[in-house]
């Protein structure tokens, strides 16, 4: 159980960071609440809180991260 978790918790962290690659605002909110639902889904399944509760608050943390930054606060190398 706690695998599970840790393992989902580093997979959504780290998709959660790549929520500022688009570069117009409306794209990172789509994309961060894509990837904030998909993680959240997994979360909420592992804790027992539920997929569909998990997916919601993970959509919507990640749209607003995805929404809140820009493509310049994120560094890839690019």
């Amino acid at each position: 159980m706690l695998r599970k978790l840790s393992t989902a918790m580093v997979l959504t962290a780290s998709l959660t960071a790549l929520t500022g690659c688009g570069y117009s605002q409306g794209h990172r909110a789509l994309t961060g609440g894509a990837i904030g639902a998909g993680g959240g889904a997994i979360i909420g399944a592992a804790t027992g809180l539920g997929a569909g509760t998990g997916a919601l608050l993970g959509g919507a943390a990640g749209a607003l991260t995805g929404a809140a930054t820009s493509h310049n606060q994120l560094n890839l190398g690019n």
